[in-house]
Formats: structure tokens, sequence, C-alpha cells
């Protein structure tokens, strides 16, 4: 898969729960009765495994390899609704914290817990579609759904990384190519099914249960319940242009400059991704990845080369069908476990020239110490400007985009290559920081305060979370309190 490729794939990030790797037990309870795990297994029609069942190394690993040394203490393979009822009851009378797992994208591998519970929802996957609506089981990925919806002529706006689980893009809010044109993931939620920290399972929506229906919708997994099914209204299936424009660094200035005034110009039919990649021979990658609704590409690469002032010195143009396109962003069906580490700063309006020479100086520090390393700015804008029916949570409708800072690294690094890639998203936030309006719950990462996730919705957010979850039963770092 190309750098280009993978770059693409993985800002859909997009991850369940945003919570602790670390055990949350009470020491005052260590003299409890110990879990009585046989009843509970036979109890689940899923399975239950715990680090002496065959099968457990596997159950338990995520996306990224860097946390395949975190052991739970089990994990249920919840095959229904009913078997994460039961869970979260079990954990609850058990004192056990317990964290969800869909695609298991999360950045700071969220999905998995120390000594605690991991609830996997991949078995819970089922679809049916009617009159415009997908019905859909949480632990369903991408490249399913889009392949499922294909057959009907419809489509869902996404992020683009085949194995990405619905649910940790669709909470979190989820960003793709049809962010402009029909708002995020998050918007297109109908209804869904969550069963709360009491072990009650509720279906919500603008009518039943509308502040919870509103929380969830952007606020990320694992806050406030875990989520099981969901009913989204879908988009139409349509061909799509396809542009990308490479300029050479020497314009790497008047790019960004630029694609800020396509990201506040063009029509909301048109969005474009930009990517600022460091070379390994200490030079930056500057190009735009575009695409047009209308098909028409060309017009689209030409109105952001004006904004640039220049020519791009290569450039290519290309219609795809609706699984073509999704294959060719994706990078095929699906994608490999991939070790990295990454944050985000939503940009809350167009940079100024110290600012963008900043952020390609950050890029550049990490080229020339030979870091991969990566600024790739998603636009905002268009539909996603416009609160959905029934309102949302996900907080960032006047932004101009997403600035995702990613470093890619060994399956299980070493603590210096870790810190390296930490620099540069340090040195990314500080360039920024004047015109960061806060970060991206799917890109959630560690030492960060959880406020600058939620922006004004973080005090309702909270009130939300105590009405549902009063014991703070959902209790990590990066869950709401």
């Amino acid at each position: 898969m190309s750098q280009l490729d993978r770059r693409t794939l993985l800002k859909a990030g997009g991850a369940v729960a945003a919570v602790a790797l670390t055990s949350c037990s009470d020491t005052k309870t260590a003299s409890a009765a110990a879990p009585n795990w046989n009843s509970f297994s036979r109890s689940l029609k899923g399975r239950l495994f715990m680090p002496s069942t065959s099968g457990y190394p596997a159950a338990h690993q995520l996306f990224n390899p860097r946390w395949d040394s975190v052991q739970p203490a089990a994990v249920v393979k919840a095959a229904n609704a009913t078997d994460v009822q039961k869970a979260i009851n079990f954990a609850r009378a058990n004192k056990l914290v317990l964290v969800p797992k869909g695609g298991g994208h999360s950045y700071v591998g969220a999905s998995t817990i120390s000594k605690g519970m991991m609830v996997d929802l991949g078995a819970i996957r089922g679809m049916s579609y009617a009159n415009g609506v997908l019905t859909v089981g949480a632990g369903a990925r991408l490249y399913d759904v889009h392949a499922f919806l294909d057959k009907y002529g419809r489509s869902l706006p996404t992020g683009t990384c085949p194995t990405v689980g619905v649910a940790g893009l669709a909470l979190g809010g989820g960003m793709g190519i049809h962010t402009r044109a029909f708002g995020p993931t998050c918007d297109r939620i109908v209804s869904m099914g969550v069963i709360t920290a009491d072990g009650v399972a509720r279906n919500v929506s603008t009518s039943v249960g509308p502040d919870l229906f509103w929380a969830l919708r952007g606020s990320g997994g694992g806050n406030l319940g875990v989520v099981t099914s969901f009913r989204f209204a879908t988009i139409p299936a349509t061909k799509i242009g396809f542009f990308r424009l490479t300029w050479p660094e020497s314009k790497a200035s008047a790019v960004v400059s630029g694609w800020q005034k396509f990201a506040q110009s063009a029509p909301i039919t048109s969005w474009g991704n930009l990517h600022i990649d460091a070379r390994s021979n200490g030079t930056l990658s500057i190009h735009v990845l575009g695409i047009s609704t209308t098909g028409n590409a060309a017009a689209a690469a030409a109105q952001l080369e004006s904004f640039v002032g220049s020519k791009a010195s290569t450039r290519s143009i290309t219609v795809k069908t609706h699984m073509e396109a999704v294959r060719y962003l994706g990078g095929g069906t699906t994608s490999p476990r991939t070790g990295l580490l990454a944050g985000s700063d939503v940009l809350r309006g167009p940079m100024n020239a110290a600012t963008i020479t900043a952020v390609l100086g950050a890029v550049k520090t990490a080229a020339r110490a030979k870091t991969p390393a990566s600024a790739i700015i998603d636009p905002l804008g268009g539909q996603a400007a416009k609160q959905p029916t029934g309102g949302a949570s996900w907080p960032w409708r006047t932004a101009l985009g997403v600035i995702q800072w990613y470093s890619g690294m060994a399956a299980h690094p070493s603590s210096a290559q870790v810190r390296v890639a930490q620099t540069f998203i340090t040195n990314g936030h500080r360039a920024v920081r004047t015109y960061s309006a806060g970060g991206y719950v799917n890109y959630v990462e560690t030492g960060r305060s959880v406020s600058t996730y939620y922006g004004t919705s973080l005090t309702r957010l909270r009130a939300v979370k105590k009405k549902y979850d009063p014991a703070n039963f959902f209790r990590t770092p990066y869950t709401l309190v």
C-alpha cells in the first residue's frame, strides 16, 4: 500500500471508546469474592476468553500491535446485545472496568484494558436495508457496510479504512470524502440501540431519549453506554471524480494557503485533503487528494490550482464507481495491523503565513531526523457546518478543518522511537496553538485534557453522563466526568 493510501485510510481513524489502558480497581474490594467466570461464560451465547483460554492472544489484539502487551482479565466476544447487557451487569457487580471494542483502531488502544473486561462487538454485524435506511450491528466494518449498500445503489458518508468499525467512526463524528456534501457520519444516524451503565437496553432517537441520542452523536464511544446497533439514513452511491495534485516543496506555503481558500470557497460537492509528508531524504512531499461528487474533478482541480496560484507539477484526473472509490481510498478490501502514533488539532479558521511556516517546519524537522511524519488536513464546511435534526454533540460545526499529526512506526517500537514520534506531534500542536479549537475525539491521544475534544458541548455532555451513568461505571482518564 502506498504512503498516500495508508495516510488516507488512517484518517478515518476512528475508534470506539476513548478509554484507559490500566485497571481502575479499588483496593478496598480486594477481599471480595472472586468473579464466577464459569457461570458467566455459560450464560453467554458468544464466547469468553481469559489468559488461560486457547485463542486469547488473538482475541485481545487491536489494530495497532503496540498494545499487544495489555492483558485484559477477560474478553467477551458478544454474539448479540443480550451478551453485552450481561457483560455490563457482570462487570458492574464485580467492580471490573469494561471497555467496548468495535474495529479496535483507537490511537491510544482505547478498546483494551489491563485487568478489566473487553467486550468485542465484532460478531454483531448483521445488516438490512429498506426505504433508504440501513440497519446495522455495531460490529460491522466499513468495507462490508459499503459492499452491502452498493447492492442497493446506496452509500454512507464515512472514513476510508476498510477495517474501521462503523460504531467508533460514527460515535466520534466520522469524516471522509462526503463530509462537505452530506455531513459527518454521526449526522446520518436515525436511531441507536444502546446498553447503558445500569444494564438497561434502550433504543434512542430524536423522539425517545433525545438527550442521550444527542450526546451519542459525536462524543465518542464508551462514555455513556455500549451501542449495539444503528439505523442510518443513506446517500446515493454515485460515480465520483478524483483528482490528485502534487507540487514541489518550494510551493508548499502557497499550496497550504490556496488549500485554505479552497476549503472555504469550493462548492460542497468538492472535497480535498492536504498531505504534507516527511521524506526520508529530508525534504517534503506536498499533494492534495480530492473529489467531486458531480464527477467533474477537472473543474475542482482547476479551482484549487487557481487558489494556489500555480499549476500542479503532476496531476491525475479519474472517475470511479462507488466501490472502486471505496477500494482506492482504503487501499483494498482490508488493512494490515499497523504501528502508529498520532494526534490532532481542529483549525478554527485559516492559518496566517507564520503559522503555515511553523506547520511546514514541524514536518521538515521530522524529515531531517528521518522520522516518518505527516500533517494531513481534512476540510469541513458545507453540510458539516449544519446541525442535523435533533442536534448532535459533535462540536466543530464552524471549524475550517482537522489537521492530523501522524507518525508510522514499528509494530513494537522502542521507547526512543515513541519519543521521537511524540516530539513531532508535540511540535505540530505547538505550531498551530493559536488556531487550534481543540482535538478530534476519534484521534484521541494521551496526556491531553478531555475538555479539548468536546468544545462547547462539554457542559451538556457531563449532564447527560451524570443522568445515565451517575455511579461513573464507564470511568477512565478519557471518559466524561
